[in-house]
């Protein structure tokens, strides 16, 4: 089912919006801003639908992306902002 997890539980994303979107989870629906997972504002609507749960964490495999569930609850206690290490790693000097 589209926007369903691939595991055996029930969540799934409501909606995807300019600046994010919704993951409905078992413990309610959480918006994940795409300017604290910036790695989301270039995945297609597929990739962002395509993601897994295993025990409260939810993966994009296919983005690399892995965010647990206390960070959707308490976003206050994760100030710092994901960052994709292949961006990052481009953007590193390259010494000779």
């Amino acid at each position: 089912m589209p926007g369903t997890s691939t595991s055996q539980t029930s969540s799934q994303i409501t909606s995807i919006e300019n600046d994010g979107f919704w993951l409905l989870t078992a413990d309610g629906e959480f918006f994940v801003p795409f300017d604290r997972y910036p790695a989301f504002e270039q995945a297609t609507v597929g990739q962002i639908f395509n993601f897994r749960e295993s025990f409260g964490d939810f993966h994009w495999d296919e983005l690399d992306i892995d965010i647990e569930l206390d960070a959707l609850k308490h976003p206050e206690q994760y100030p710092l902002v994901f960052q994709d290490v292949r961006q990052v790693a481009e953007k590193k000097p390259k010494y000779k």
